[in-house]
């Protein structure tokens, strides 16, 4: 019996024309080279060619990648409005050209939706077409065999003595027992096997086109809102009580999932030695909360960052924490005319904390005339003894040592103009800071200190203070789609890296001189030593129904490395006599 591998390094003659379908094992269109016709219409034939090959859907794919880069290190507006607005306040220059870039907003921005739709389009043009030659190609029987075996890859043939029908039937047989798709016909077997290998191919464009239709459902279903809330407070989820919204063509705020949520408590854990003191270790907001409007409903659950609080149709995500210093002020009478917790918004990984506090209803001033008061100023988790070459900085971000520095002003806070403003920001404009001793006034007050207003405006009391937690609520019906599309992605890229498409073909043939000559060959996609191993395994086991002749032993045994020699000419068939 000989076996041989009838292609080397240095030579490999071209297959003929009648084996070129044969080693053609792939479904996917071929691509053209330039344009297939003259003309518009062959100019847009290959355009759309282009477009739906598969070198032009990996490059969109890559771009797409590279485009939600911006999206990762930019705030976004549909995520955290909060951090945008501070982001721009902390970058004046090049905030206006990123809103012209639509940076705040990647995912909805008209570049980022153009490389979307022209991947989608490319997927669904390369879909369809190879879909349907696949089917075609399950729906026939396996290749024929071709007349000349010997120009396959992979080649083995002896000499026996049994009946070449009994042969044929032996190999069909065991060909079937390996589950391969096996058709006898025309005294020669043709097998085929490793179709996984495109039903992955294919089930990994099937799961990309899933998954980005998740993410084209979901920008069109979904909607978010932010809602910051201090320790004690609650609300519920509808848009007069929500900080922001943004919905889109088919969420709106009526569509809004009702439920009651309530802050019960924050807690933040850091540590406190080590080469990692002050990296964060725990971060967990305590709530109640009940779905719908009845309030018997009532259940107790946790929200940490990466574990969102499932109500109803939306996720409640944790996305950020600070300190509220708690402030009351008296106007020169000594009435109460502010009193509450005010958040204070972290500039640093020490939490270091810029406020404000607006007493819009101070009333009459001591100068006789209405005024409105303002406050500006800093809360350190932990101050240090001096603020000398520093300023007014937190060493820590845990609280263990709270201090409130504060500025006064008086006059015109804008608040009745009718005019939106930031609560986070103090329009000085029209106001005019305190002095003492022709100094601006400050004071640095401890939990529990007060602090007397120059020329009689009062007083203010640093009460204390309280932890506040800014969540995102999120309704996005396509992430249970594009997580799907993502798992059943990487299982058929795995079939298709892994599954080889292979065929055997196998050919018993009666002499004239007597005996049968069985001819096995081989052809796989790509290079590869099993398509090797397993032509060699059919050949042993057939050796129990077609037993190598002595005489062909013998000649083994004198040139047991002797191949079948190929023709003088690679392009000549074997047989002159065939039309090959």
């Amino acid at each position: 019996m000989t076996v041989s591998n009838t292609t080397t390094d240095t030579e490999q003659p071209p297959p003929a024309p009648a084996d070129a379908e044969a080693e053609r094992l792939s479904t996917a269109p071929v691509e053209s080279e330039g344009p297939a016709g003259m003309g518009v219409i062959g100019w847009l034939r290959w355009t759309w060619r282009q477009l739906t090959s598969m070198r032009v859907a990996l490059i969109l794919l890559f771009l797409l990648s590279l485009a939600a880069i911006p999206g990762s290190l930019i705030p976004q507006d549909g995520q955290n409005q909060f951090k945008v607005e501070t982001w721009k306040a902390q970058h004046t220059t090049v905030a206006p050209i990123y809103e012209k870039l639509q940076l705040f907003d990647v995912y909805s921005s008209v570049w980022f939706s153009a490389i979307y739709i022209l991947l989608f389009v490319s997927l669904a043009g390369c879909i369809v077409p190879r879909t349907w030659q696949f089917v075609g190609v399950l729906r026939a029987q396996p290749p024929a065999a071709p007349r000349n075996l010997t120009r396959m890859p992979v080649y083995a043939a002896w000499r026996t003595g049994a009946d070449a029908d009994v042969v044929n039937a032996a190999a069909h047989r065991l060909l079937r027992r390996r589950r391969f798709r096996a058709h006898l016909a025309g005294g020669a077997v043709a097998a085929e096997k490793g179709y996984l290998r495109e039903v992955g191919n294919l089930l990994f464009h099937l799961s990309l086109f899933a998954l980005l239709g998740g993410f084209a459902w979901a920008s069109l279903a979904s909607g978010t809102g932010g809602k910051l809330m201090i320790e004690g407070d609650g609300y519920s989820n509808t848009i007069t009580q929500l900080d922001d919204f943004t919905g889109s063509a088919f969420y709106t705020s009526d569509d809004l999932d009702p439920f009651f949520l309530k802050l019960k408590g924050f807690t933040a854990k850091f540590q406190d030695q080590g080469d990692q003191i002050g990296a964060a270790r725990q971060f967990t907001a305590n709530v109640e909360y009940y779905a719908g409007d009845d309030a018997a409903k009532l259940r107790q659950g946790t929200i940490e960052v990466n574990h969102p609080l499932e109500i109803g149709g939306s996720k409640v995500y944790l996305i950020g924490h600070g300190y509220a210093p708690v402030i009351t002020v008296r106007n020169g009478k000594g009435e109460v005319v502010y009193t509450g917790a005010t958040p204070f918004l972290p500039q640093d990984a020490n939490m270091t904390s810029t406020g404000v506090v607006k007493v819009s209803d101070y009333g009459i001033g001591p100068t006789g005339g209405k005024t409105q008061l303002g406050f500006s100023g800093f809360f350190l988790p932990t101050a240090p003894l001096s603020f000398e070459g520093t300023g007014p900085i937190s060493l820590f971000p845990g609280d263990a040592a709270p201090e409130l520095v504060l500025n006064a002003y008086q006059g015109d806070l804008g608040t009745d103009s009718g005019l939106p403003q930031n609560v986070y920001q103090l329009n000085t404009r029209n106001m005019k800071q305190l002095t003492l001793d022709d100094q601006p006034a400050k004071a640095l007050l401890k939990p529990g200190q007060g602090w007397t207003l120059p020329d009689g405006y009062g007083s203010v009391t640093f009460e204390g203070y309280k932890q506040w937690a800014s969540f995102n609520v999120s309704h996005r019906p396509g992430n249970a789609i594009a997580l799907t599309g993502a798992v059943l992605a990487i299982l058929g890229l795995i079939g298709s890296l892994f599954v080889q498409r292979r065929r055997i073909w196998v050919r018993a043939v009666a002499l004239p001189e007597g005996g049968t000559l069985v001819e096995l060959a081989g052809l796989a996609r790509s290079e590869s030593a099993k398509i090797a191993e397993e032509l060699a395994e059919l050949a042993v086991d057939l050796q129990d129904d077609a037993p190598a002749s002595g005489e062909d032993e013998d000649e083994d045994d004198d040139e047991p490395d002797r191949a079948p020699e190929a023709p003088a000419d690679p392009t000549a068939p074997a047989d002159q006599n065939s039309k090959e």
